[in-house]
């Protein structure tokens, strides 16, 4: 992750959650009174956010010392610990709750994608993300899916066209519509456009976009329109695809798979802060 980018997020959220203090940590304990913590995982799945644990409490107070047990992508398993953490008592339990909805979001979307990965078992097919992050999380969700085994699909509106059903709409066409973007772009930016039926696929060809979704099809709809494209341009199927139906879109042709229940519906992994020994 960018550090700049996360440690200005880190300070948002630190801001947020203490206010003017922790009124509560402050009113018990003497600011220099030490000890030890852990962060334990209580379930099993792949840990993300490990990173994130030395960086806020090193916002709150560089002395504290963070030793990881678990890198970002390995699983982890209910009892393990995480890491250990020493310092400051005060600020130790400041940072508790900031550093666990964050990791624990993030490990339950690298739990979840891998979980895919696994589930479509075609190392042809690529599983990747969508835009429907949390605002404000964007960079730890898809990051998180990354440490899970998948991919990033566009990070914003910014750094990719996906002209998709509306966009279609308004401007007429999927033939207007790319030629509009191509006379504004440069040459460096991709364009891909989403389609639903043959004819569509066909004439996003014919426009020449780079990258071509098949939205909301089934495998075998997936399976044949993917026979209409060319490879000089990349196939993506999306829409209506489940962990239970994602093995049924093995060997379709398709070379991305977009998951957005990865990083909207996301069940967070079970992680506890306890005092260590």
């Amino acid at each position: 992750m960018n550090q700049l980018k996360l440690r200005t997020q880190l300070e948002t959220f630190l801001l947020e959650d203490i206010g003017d203090q922790d009124i509560t940590s402050q009113s018990i304990f003497p600011s220099d009174k030490a000890g030890k913590g852990v962060f334990i995982a209580k379930a099993e799945g792949i840990i993300s956010g490990s990173e994130v644990i030395k960086a806020v409490y090193h916002l709150l107070d560089p002395s504290i010392e963070v030793v990881a047990h678990k890198a970002d992508g390995e699983r982890v398993t209910s009892g393990e610990k995480i890491a250990d953490v020493a310092g400051p008592i005060t600020h130790l339990l400041t940072g508790e709750r900031v550093i666990l909805n964050i990791i624990q979001r993030m490990s339950g979307i690298a739990t979840i994608t891998n979980q895919c990965v696994e589930a479509l078992n075609d190392a042809t097919i690529q599983i990747c993300d969508t835009r429907k992050t949390m605002p404000g999380l964007r960079m730890f969700d898809k990051y998180a899916v990354t440490c899970g085994g998948g991919k990033n699909h566009r990070q914003g509106l910014y750094d990719g066209v996906m002209i998709k059903d509306n966009h279609i709409s308004f401007a007429g066409s999927i033939t207007a519509a790319v030629e509009s973007v191509r006379g504004q772009i440069g040459h460096m930016v991709k364009i891909e456009v989403e389609t639903e039926t043959k004819e569509e696929v066909l004439e996003a060809v014919a426009a020449g976009a780079d990258v071509i979704m098949f939205d909301n099809r089934s495998p075998e709809e997936v399976r044949e329109f993917a026979t209409y494209v060319p490879e000089t341009s990349v196939t993506e199927a999306s829409g209506g695809i489940t962990l239970e139906n994602l093995a049924s879109y093995q060997d379709t042709g398709v070379q991305y798979i977009s998951l957005g229940f990865l990083t909207h519906s996301v069940q967070a992994l079970d992680i506890s802060f306890q005092r260590g020994q």
